[in-house]
């Protein structure tokens, strides 16, 4: 099995890809818009992907965060709020935030294992900075990491009840961000004891079965390579001081914030401790030589993916408790309109 996750480039895999996933192998595959047309079509390419494999579970994953960061939207799914919005309620009722927050996270997990999807990239536990670049901004569950921590717990807790597992994301931390990594490398310049504040949602959710790094560089850890191609920041403070032992995916490999080839940055990524490359754009060449880069997945890795993936499990149909869920974490966010 290659150490991978991949992409496909429509709503139905060509015969091109076909070929290619059955040869490969790889460790799961990730959906975007281009690939989610309505619930029918979807659930029948998240079935033609594990008909390759035969595995009785295969990472299929998405990044349905809510807000703008929804794969599926309206009107073939539901709607979902971002963080900010959960956020602000924990402003005025923390109880009710972590509530609303699990309500959301179950009925979206539902929704996405009836679709056939085991894997979600959320929550974010960036912890929101004044003055930052927006590429987190509402996405964030706050400003106060132990707000975060309790409110991505709920959302992780909720997935896991629907039979999907959650991603914590980006670590070491993206909050303090001045650009975006999909266009650019952003440095940050933080002591230490700062970056406290930036990794303690982390540490609190160690026990998380998925992380995801971000491609963010943290001179005062790593003056030379970003998160995602450091041994160091890996070693010392993703596995160290946050203490996670999860499965560690990096962000997508193809993003502008990395230098050289497809192919050489998963290498590194790879070597620096990073358990799976996610490569997103679906390019054959780009695959192919990721697939020639990569060393076997080690056992370790094995290991973890598996335990990632023990919880999760595919929906014949959509939970009857859905609409019930999305009604109660309505009428809870709606506290936090009331006293505005």
């Amino acid at each position: 099995m290659v150490p991978a996750i991949f992409g496909c480039s429509g709503p139905q895999l060509t015969a091109e890809e076909r070929a290619f996933f059955r040869e490969a192998d790889p460790a799961g595959y990730i959906l975007f818009g281009r690939n989610c047309v309505d619930r029918e079509q979807l659930r029948k390419l998240t079935d033609d992907l594990r008909s390759i494999h035969g595995r009785e579970r295969l990472l299929v994953s998405i990044d349905q965060e809510g807000g703008r960061v929804a794969r599926l939207r309206p009107p073939h799914w539901a709607a979902y709020p971002a963080g900010e919005a959960f956020d602000r309620l924990y402003e005025v009722a923390p109880a009710s935030a972590i509530e609303a927050a699990r309500a959301s996270a179950k009925a979206m997990a539902l929704e996405l294992s009836a679709m056939g999807v085991t894997v979600d990239y959320h929550p974010p536990l960036d912890v929101r900075q004044a003055g930052a670049h927006d590429v987190i901004g509402d996405r964030s569950l706050g400003s106060d990491p132990m707000q975060v921590a309790a409110i991505g717990r709920a959302i992780l807790d909720g997935l896991a009840a629907g039979g999907v597992t959650g991603c914590i994301k980006h670590m070491p931390g993206h909050g303090r961000s001045m650009c975006d990594t999909h266009k650019e490398m952003p440095t940050v310049h933080a002591t230490a004891e700062e970056l406290e504040h930036d990794i303690a949602p982390f540490r609190s959710l160690n026990s998380a079965l998925i992380g995801m790094t971000g491609h963010l560089k943290f001179p005062v850890w790593d003056a030379d390579n970003p998160a995602t191609l450091s041994a160091t920041i890996i070693s010392d403070i993703i596995r160290g001081e946050i203490g996670f032992d999860g499965l560690l995916l990096t962000d997508d490999i193809d993003m502008e914030a990395l230098d050289g080839t497809i192919p050489e940055r998963s290498a590194r990524a790879q070597a620096a401790g990073c358990d799976i490359v996610l490569n997103c754009w679906a390019k054959i060449d780009d695959m192919t030589g990721i697939c020639e880069a990569l060393s076997p997945m080690s056992d370790a890795t094995a290991a973890r993916l598996d335990r990632a993936l023990a919880g999760t499990f595919i929906a014949d149909t959509m939970a009857a408790e859905q609409p019930e869920l999305l009604a109660k974490r309505d009428e809870l966010l709606a506290l936090a309109e009331a006293t505005a």
